[in-house]
């Protein structure tokens, strides 16, 4: 549905994005994400037409957003982090501007902006002027006239921002709602919010690709090894000492905590394709030492977004990308 290939986007001598390349497939959830100055907006404005690249190709439901920009462009419904709003009109009379705008037919146009006002929660500020309405509520109004004439695709810049908890919530499970009836591109620094709602992650880094694949994928190819948390009734020395000594172990910190919890919390890094939790409870259970908890403790998307973004961890030429997708490899820039 959606085709980036090898887009470069430079304002004067200074690079914007360098070389970058991913696909969405139809109706996917794909999470936008990295660091402040990445390239994650420009490459978001590239894709909707708001600003041409310098070279590459985007195309959006096979219609090429440069030299097909009126056709791309109606498959397009966009928010970007700061919702463009007329803040002297009411949230009806936007909507019904954009309606316009996007030729909605008039005999449908009544029934389609109030389904829209209610799937996204704004009925009860639906006449009220939007600069009386709270930033939540804006970005509401943002995201519902994204979604006027119901485009095949959504880019969603920061989505959730200004919104409350309990709004969030409300916005993630209409995110989820949407799964199916369109592709999403969503970008976002709430990286626990990516992981419920996407399927797949784009991560840029100074411009350039890092990776593209799935979460639990990266977290696979990333870890060097298991690591288990393990929480162990005994003799701190003892205990360390004894766990250390288990075959496969390269690694054992004690996790802080003041929760008053008997025992100490053990994280121990295992080594690739060592499997410790047999030898560690016979040790344990020779010792007469208690094990009250034990966990393997995957990467989060959290752990593999530092690793990827963070020079000192992994070299931007390392070329994590998903073999199921055409994406190039390389490094990153800085949002214009």
């Amino acid at each position: 549905m959606i085709k980036l290939e090898n887009v470069t986007k430079r304002y004067g001598a200074a690079r914007g994005v360098e070389d970058i390349s991913f696909e969405v497939g139809e109706g996917e959830i794909l999470g936008f994400l990295g660091p402040n100055g990445a390239g994650k907006t420009t490459t978001l404005r590239v894709i909707t037409g708001y600003h041409p690249a310098t070279s590459g190709r985007v195309t959006v439901n096979g219609y090429d957003i440069f030299e097909q920009a009126q056709e791309a462009k109606r498959q397009i419904g966009y928010l970007p982090e700061i919702p463009p709003l007329y803040h002297d009109a009411t949230v009806r009379e936007q909507l019904e501007f954009v309606a316009r705008v996007k030729r909605v037919p008039a005999s449908q146009r009544k029934q389609h902006l109030d389904n829209i006002a209610q799937r996204v929660g704004i009925t009860e500020v639906y006449h009220r002027l939007i600069r009386n309405l709270s930033k939540g509520y804006r970005q509401r109004v943002g995201l519902a006239q994204a979604l006027v004439g119901n485009p095949p695709v959504l880019i969603l810049d920061e989505p959730t921002i200004g919104l409350d908890p309990r709004q969030i919530i409300e916005i993630r499970q209409l995110l989820r709602d949407l799964k199916g009836e369109h592709t999403v591109i969503i970008s976002s620094h709430i990286l626990p919010e990516i992981s419920q709602l996407c399927q797949r992650v784009v991560i840029i880094n100074e411009g350039r690709l890092v990776a593209v694949d799935t979460p639990e994928a990266l977290s696979r190819r990333l870890r060097q090894g298991q690591r288990v948390l393990v929480r162990i009734d005994g003799p701190h020395k003892e205990v360390f000492a004894r766990l250390h000594d288990l075959p496969g172990v390269a690694e054992i910190s004690v996790v802080p905590e003041d929760d008053g919890q008997p025992g100490r919390l053990y994280d121990i890094q295992v080594q690739k394709d060592v499997d410790i939790r047999r030898d560690l409870s016979e040790a344990m259970a020779e010792a007469k030492w208690p094990i009250l908890e034990m966990k393997s403790h995957d990467m989060s998307l959290e752990d593999v977004f530092l690793q990827l973004v963070t020079e000192e961890d992994i070299g931007f030429d390392s070329g994590w990308t998903s073999s199921e997708t055409d994406a190039k490899e390389g490094g990153v820039s800085d949002d214009a």
